[in-house]
């Protein structure tokens, strides 16, 4: 492919004419190419899509909870149990591990089968492992149940990005995408909130079982009311497609479709289906990837690492951030809980409004705000799309992140009022969640027809590097102290943050390079179903 100029962009995987620009209304293109047939997600009305998303998310606020209940009350359960806060902040590292590693299983089932069952049958068995949480009498069966966990909650990181582009266009995947962060880590701060107050009242066992309840609920709504989003198309590179459709700019959220085009060589007749099958866990569709091509689906993301720098990259970038929000649950509660603080769980707890406030700026910064700066200069080039547009909104989050570190370690170790540790948390969590979304919508944006395989492979990177982080952050402020610690940290922040400019300058290089690659996973992705 090193024949192709640069200013072809139907050749390079993510370049899309994202803007008509000789349009005089009409200019937004529809990416990708919606079929003919009105089960197709991208055809459902906008109230529907919302319905559809809206489940997801709960899936992730549920689990979310859930999975972060421990936080705010890890004092609490060392001195019941014995159980060090090193082991307990190291078992929920290995969770995150298999967070990551466990997508493996899930993704590949998901992907070939549906979406739904995958949710309800996790969402379900968290529900005895919360329970089992509750008795934990030594750090064995801590690091237990935290690896099951891990393994059964795994879907929290990679599909709920495969729904958000099952039903939704390209140049809205970033607000959608961007929420999706923002109620993940949303989630995981709102629960040591809750946790705090209830630990005090009822005690840290009955918080893990709140848990377990939560998750019960969530599976009883998500029975009734998540619809399957799964459909098999054409395998068609975005940006390759000759025809186009577009449709009216509008003022609002709200996606106004048009009458959808026939699609060139993918064709089913409209069905409706039956309210009976609307409940059913698995379906078995034409055209989906073969009980092989699922089994590669398993080991295909760990290759795809190395084969995509991008994908790389925007693990790098997710693990990296994540890596600082194991930082602030590792030591939230150690420092608060000691003196001058001597704060109880529930005042801890507390601590995590700055978070939530934060994470729901990042998420609009994230999404909305780089929805809109991409769609600028997609129309100030000439209406084409590049999937890089999306980044310049880290440079801002980034400095934000770094001196939210700062405020946090350096203000912890002075015993400043804690109002400025609540801002700092605040300013770190914009970083953490803006870099994640971006981190995600990024790699959707490069390779959209395998994203729901290179998401895996950006988790896996991810939960990697948290893993590691949650292992050293114990002994690493402990040892050197707060301060210098948290220097070293936003040092580093600004430094990983950086990257950013080799990936504007060279990312459409590096994108091209990776087309062979592309087009040989591509073409064994998905079994087509002939005309």
């Amino acid at each position: 492919m090193a024949n192709i100029s640069d200013d072809d962009q139907h050749n390079v995987p993510g370049t899309v004419r994202l803007v008509d620009v000789n349009a005089s209304e009409r200019d937004i293109v529809l990416v990708p190419r919606p079929s003919s047939d009105p089960n197709d997600p991208l055809n459902w009305s906008y109230r529907r899509k919302l319905l559809a998303i809206s489940m997801a998310y709960l899936y992730v606020m549920g689990t979310g909870i859930a999975t972060s209940l421990q936080y705010s009350v890890l004092a609490d359960i060392e001195a019941d149990t014995g159980i060090s806060t090193a082991n307990l902040v190291q078992g929920t590292g290995v969770m995150f591990l298999f967070f990551g590693w466990a997508c493996l299983i899930w993704q590949p089932l998901a992907l070939t089968y549906g979406r739904r069952g995958v949710y309800l049958i996790t969402m379900l068995l968290a529900v005895p492992i919360m329970v089992w949480t509750a008795y934990s009498p030594s750090a064995g069966e801590w690091f237990a149940h935290r690896v099951l966990i891990g393994i059964v909650v795994s879907p929290i990181e990679s599909l709920c990005e495969v729904t958000v582009f099952d039903i939704f266009f390209a140049h809205s995947r970033g607000t959608y995408m961007g929420l999706y962060v923002f109620i993940l880590f949303g989630s995981n701060f709102l629960a040591p909130l809750v946790a705090g107050w209830f630990n005090d009242a009822y005690g840290w066992r009955w918080t893990m079982h709140f848990g377990a309840i939560l998750c019960a609920v969530c599976f009883v709504v998500m029975f009734f009311f998540m619809e399957e989003t799964i459909y098999f198309r054409d395998a068609v590179i975005e940006g390759e497609e000759e025809e186009r459709i577009s449709v009216s700019r509008t003022t609002n959220s709200k996606e106004e479709l048009p009458s959808p085009s026939p699609p060139s060589s993918f064709h089913r007749e409209p069905t409706k289906q039956s309210q009976l099958s609307r409940y059913s866990l698995f379906r078995s569709l034409p055209g989906r990837p073969s009980n092989l091509g699922m089994l590669r689906m398993v080991y295909r993301p760990v290759l795809m690492i190395f084969h995509f720098p991008t994908v790389a990259w925007a693990g790098f970038l997710y693990g990296i951030n994540l890596a600082w929000y194991n930082v602030l649950n590792g030591t939230a509660s150690p420092v608060l809980t000691d003196s001058p603080y001597n704060w109880s769980a529930a005042l801890v707890g507390c601590v995590y409004t700055g978070p939530i406030i934060g994470a729901a700026l990042g998420s609009l910064w994230s999404g909305k705000v780089a929805d809109r700066i991409a769609l600028h200069l997609a129309r100030r080039n000439k209406g084409i799309r590049e999937p890089e547009h999306r980044l310049w909104v880290l440079p801002i989050s980034g400095v934000i992140s770094a001196a939210g570190l700062i405020i946090w370690g350096v203000g912890a170790s002075r015993s400043i009022h804690w109002a400025g540790l609540v801002f700092g948390l605040g300013m770190l969590t914009f970083g953490v969640v803006t870099g994640g979304a971006i981190a995600v919508s990024y790699n959707v944006d490069c390779f959209k027809e395998i994203a729901g395989e290179t998401t895996v492979s950006v988790m896996v990177i991810r939960n990697t590097i948290g893993f590691a982080f949650s292992y050293a952050i114990t002994p690493w402020w402990t040892g050197q102290g707060l301060q210098n610690c948290f220097v070293t940290a936003a040092m580093i922040s600004i430094a990983c943050t950086a990257t950013f400019g080799v990936v504007i300058v060279y990312g459409k290089r590096i994108r091209r390079w990776s087309v062979p690659a592309y087009r040989r996973y591509l073409a064994t992705t998905v079994v087509r179903q002939e005309e």
